[in-house]
C-alpha cells in the first residue's frame, strides 16, 4: 500500500504551524464536504482523506509519530488512519469558533458581522501645493475644505426635531437577521442585513427634512495649517479631528495635508540637499577665481581652483534645506560647467592659436622622448 503525505494532502510545508494546518483543513474542508458535494464519491473520499491528514497533523504526539515512522507510527500510538466513519459536525470543529465555522460555510471567506454601534467618520485628504522656499521656511496658511458634518438641526439623529429614533423590533436593535439550518450533521448559519430597519438597528419614523434623514450636511471650513519647515513633496500633516463627521454619535475622521512641491527653475531637491549647475569661463577654468551662485536664501561665493575640470562638483555646507524639527541643514552642491565659447573675436581667436601652439610644443617634446625611448631599447 502507498504510503500517504499527510502535508501534501493538506498543501502545507512540513514545518507549518498549528494555526496554518487549521486554516489549510478549513480551506479544503468547504471544497470537499460530502454536503457540499451531494452523491459525488469522489469528493467523499477527498474529504476522508483530508479529515484523516487533519486529524493525525493537528495532534502534536501523533504528528511527531508520523514525522519519525510514517503511518506505522501513528497506527502504534493507538490511531488507525482512516477509521471511524464520518466526524460528526461537533468533532469536526470542536477546536475552531464561530469565524472559523461561518468561515468554512459562509461561501465568501469573510466575518461578515456588522458593527452597529457608533462609528468614526472617513478621513480626507488635501493636496496643498508649495513652493521651495516656503518649504524652506515653513508657511501657516488656512485652507478650504468640504466635509460632511454633524447636521446642525437634529444633531446627527437623522430624526425630526423633538423625535429620536426607535429600536427595531424585528431585530433587536442589531441590524442583523440570523437563521439556523441543520441539514445531517452540518449546521449553517445564515447572517442578513435586517429587511426592515436596512441594517441600521433603528427606524426613524420622521426623518429630519434638513438632511433626509442622514445625519450629516455639507460644509466647507476654514481649516488653519502650518507647515514646518524642511518638509519634502509627498510628506503629509495630520490633523486629528478635521475629518468628516462620525456616525452615531462616533468621533470625526482625521485630514491628511499632502505636500507638493512645484518645480523650481535653479534647485533640485534631493532629501536635505539641494543641487544646482553653473557656468564659468575657459579663464576662470585655467587660471582660477571667484564666481558668485544663488542659494536658497541668498547668494554664496565659490573659489575656483586653477585648472578646474568641467563638471566639478562644490559642496556649500550648511546651505541646503532645514531639516524637519531643527535638526540643523542640509548641504548644497554646485556643479560647475565649463562653457566653451561658440564664437570668437579675430583678436580671441589668434591668442587661441599661440595658446595652442604651446601645447603642441609640448607634446612635440613629449613625442622626442618616447622615440629616444624606443631607440634605448632596440639598441
Amino acid at each position: 500500500m502507498t504510503e500517504k503525505d499527510y502535508y501534501d494532502i493538506l498543501g502545507i510545508d512540513r514545518d507549518a504551524s498549528e494555526d496554518e494546518i487549521k486554516k489549510a483543513f478549513r480551506h479544503l474542508a468547504r471544497k470537499w464536504h460530502p454536503d457540499v458535494n451531494p452523491d459525488n464519491k469522489e469528493a467523499e473520499g477527498k474529504f476522508k482523506e483530508i479529515n484523516e491528514a487533519f486529524e493525525v497533523l493537528k495532534d502534536p504526539e501523533k504528528r511527531s509519530a508520523y514525522d519519525q515512522f510514517g503511518s506505522a507510527g501513528v497506527e502504534g500510538a493507538g490511531f488507525r488512519p482512516g477509521s471511524g466513519g464520518s466526524p460528526s459536525f461537533d468533532d469536526l470543529f470542536r477546536n475552531f469558533g464561530f469565524g472559523d465555522i461561518f468561515d468554512v460555510f459562509s461561501g465568501s471567506g469573510e466575518k461578515r458581522r456588522r458593527s452597529f454601534g457608533p462609528e468614526q467618520g472617513a478621513d480626507l485628504k488635501y493636496g496643498l501645493e508649495m513652493t521651495l522656499e516656503d518649504a524652506f521656511r515653513g508657511v501657516e496658511t488656512e485652507i478650504l475644505v468640504p466635509r460632511f458634518e454633524q447636521c446642525s438641526v437634529c444633531r446627527g439623529s437623522g430624526a425630526k426635531p423633538g423625535t429620536s429614533p426607535k429600536k427595531c423590533t424585528k431585530c433587536g436593535g442589531t441590524g442583523e437577521i440570523r437563521m439556523v439550518r441543520r441539514n445531517a450533521f452540518i449546521q449553517t448559519m445564515n447572517i442578513a442585513p435586517c429587511d426592515r430597519c436596512g441594517g441600521e438597528g433603528t427606524i426613524i419614523d420622521k426623518q429630519c427634512s434638513h438632511c433626509d434623514g442622514t445625519g450629516k450636511e455639507r460644509k466647507t471650513r476654514k481649516v488653519k495649517v502650518k507647515i514646518p519647515a524642511g518638509v519634502d513633496d509627498g510628506q503629509y500633516l495630520r490633523l486629528s479631528g478635521q475629518g468628516e463627521a462620525g456616525s452615531k454619535g462616533g468621533p470625526p475622521g482625521d485630514l491628511y495635508i499632502v505636500i507638493g512641491l512645484k518645480e523650481h527653475p535653479i534647485f533640485e531637491r534631493h532629501e536635505s540637499d539641494l543641487f544646482c549647475r553653473t557656468s564659468v569661463s575657459i579663464a576662470i577654468a585655467v587660471l582660477g577665481g571667484e564666481i558668485g551662485v544663488p542659494t536658497i536664501n541668498g547668494k554664496a561665493k565659490i573659489k575656483i581652483p586653477s585648472g578646474t575640470q568641467s563638471h566639478t562638483v562644490f559642496r556649500l555646507r550648511g546651505q541646503g534645506m532645514p531639516e524637519l524639527h531643527g535638526r540643523g541643514r542640509g548641504d548644497q552642491l554646485v556643479k560647475v560647467v565649463v562653457d566653451i565659447p561658440k564664437k570668437l573675436s579675430k583678436d580671441q581667436k589668434r591668442l587661441m592659436e599661440e595658446y595652442a601652439d604651446t601645447f603642441e610644443k609640448k607634446i612635440e617634446t613629449s613625442r622626442g622622448f618616447f622615440e629616444r625611448l624606443r631607440e634605448h631599447k632596440g639598441s
